[in-house]
């Protein structure tokens, strides 16, 4: 059964072969009366269709049989002068023995008006030539694009699953670390505040119901986010009462904008990590909108000393999530005593991608 593809490729060879056929045509006799349906025209007609689609599947089964034996091998310059060699010692022949045929054995046939026969022999043989090797070439040159675009793809398919992994990965750790502190504060405010744990229950049932509700996305709208995050930021001042101060000025609608699930969380944790803070010396983290189309995360920075060196994962995760929906970077600058993080905030019709399970 044939498939679509081929025909798909038939019908656009079908179409240049008959551009060449008039092209060749205009070239033969500038004098003829422009009869497209004589001996000559005719011949012409389908010795061009013919030698083209001749060189062109040729050219497809030996790059096919070139390619199939080491299915990581490319088409480079030294196999491809080899096939361009045997493509050319195939289709040459034929093409010297039909011009040959119908110029001094079937001219009665083809009535070619040659007042020199070897003159017009080499003429069309010089002709087929060089449309056979130029038809070669594109058609290597085409596949040689198609073949890197292919690889292109499949880098980034790679690249994205590994991604994910260490996304899904990374959510897995924030999960059990961030519940067994947010059980640790709940279990003191029970002796202490009721009122107060029945509110830290209620935020801290409703982050897990975020986290959960969106475990499979990878873009959600800052809306979302920021609800989340009002809960996360409740949370982290009952645990660290008066050490810890976040605020947010958003002054966009943040219906119209996505950004990756979990990267302020993620961006505010960071800065709890790395930094040192106290009642005396607090933590000042501040969310503010920059413009229409930037979201920048800064805090102020009291750097404790770290046993082992940072692998800033999670900072990694997010630039390189933001990689596959914009070229826009992640731009991170310590400057004047605060880390900046300057994100990206993406249009609300950005395709979202969901997360594909990762065996």
């Amino acid at each position: 059964m044939i498939s679509k593809t081929y025909i798909k490729k038939f019908a656009i060879r079908f179409l240049i072969i008959n551009v060449i056929y008039f092209l060749v045509k205009l070239t033969i006799n500038h004098d003829d009366d422009g009869n497209f349906l004589d001996a000559p025209a005719v011949f012409y007609y389908f010795s061009a269709f013919f030698l083209l689609m001749l060189s062109w599947e040729t050219n497809d089964w030996l790059i096919r049989r070139e390619l199939s034996a080491d299915l990581e091998k490319s088409l480079d310059i030294s196999n491809g002068i080899k096939i361009l060699g045997i493509n050319l010692l195939v289709v040459l022949p034929i093409a010297a023995l039909l011009y040959y045929l119908a110029i001094f054995e079937l001219d009665h046939i083809c009535k070619i008006d040659a007042g020199d026969p070897w003159l017009r022999f080499r003429i069309d043989f010089f002709r087929a030539t060089v449309l056979g090797f130029a038809a070669i070439l594109f058609n290597m040159f085409y596949f040689a694009l198609k073949q890197k675009k292919e690889l292109e793809n499949t880098m980034n398919q790679l690249k994205k699953e590994a991604m994910t992994s260490k996304y899904k990965s990374l959510r897995n750790q924030i999960s059990p670390h961030f519940l067994f502190n947010s059980l640790n504060t709940l279990t003191s405010l029970m002796y202490e505040d009721r009122d107060l744990a029945s509110d830290f229950v209620s935020r801290l049932a409703s982050c897990y119901r975020y986290i959960l509700d969106n475990r499979e996305e990878d873009l959600v709208s800052l809306e979302k986010e920021l609800n989340f995050l009002d809960s996360f930021i409740f949370m982290m001042n009952v645990r660290h009462e008066g050490a810890l101060s976040i605020t947010t000025h958003v002054s966009i609608d943040p219906k119209e904008h996505l950004i990756p699930t979990l990267s302020l969380q993620m961006l505010v944790e960071n800065a709890l990590k790395h930094n040192y803070f106290s009642k005396e010396k607090p933590l000042e983290i501040s969310i503010i909108s920059i413009g229409r189309n930037n979201l920048l995360v800064q805090n102020n920075l009291h750097v404790r000393k770290q046993k082992e060196e940072s692998t800033k994962l999670g900072l990694k995760n997010i630039e390189k999530r933001y990689s596959f929906y914009t070229n826009q970077k992640v731009v991170i600058t310590p400057e004047n005593g605060y880390f900046k993080v300057n994100i990206p905030l993406l249009p609300s019709n950005t395709k979202e991608v969901s997360i594909v399970k990762v065996s």
